[in-house]
């Protein structure tokens, strides 16, 4: 895909870039929906602070359920592992679009102007 120079087409880029993970990430496991990862009114940084934010909050929900599990105050083992699972998901497609992000800025960086 080439890349343009400008902020406004570089930040469209990666939106587009952005539905077409959360689609394919609808399409494995439905937990994902494309307009959860629009960018809101602050722009692209807003939105990587905001699914950095929901990742850890996923995280923390899984660490607890797990906690639960293993001293007895719950016995949702399924849930404690489906919740695992998906936090473990989120942050494998955080990472990839953290690779996309900093593999178009590496492209950027190689332009001569």
């Amino acid at each position: 895909m080439p890349l343009n120079t400008s902020g406004a087409a570089f930040e469209a880029s990666i939106q587009q870039s952005l539905g077409r993970i959360a689609g394919d990430a609808a399409h494995l496991g439905g937990a994902v929906a494309p307009a959860t990862l629009q960018a809101p009114a602050g722009g692209f940084a807003q939105s990587m602070e905001d699914m950095l934010r929901r990742v850890d909050a996923k995280d923390q929900d899984a660490s607890e359920k797990m906690a639960a599990v293993e001293t007895g105050a719950s016995d949702d083992l399924v849930g404690a592992m489906l919740a695992s699972q998906d936090a473990s998901l989120s942050f494998s497609m955080l990472m990839q679009v953290r690779n996309k992000v900093m593999g178009a800025m590496d492209e950027l960086i190689k332009l001569q102007l």
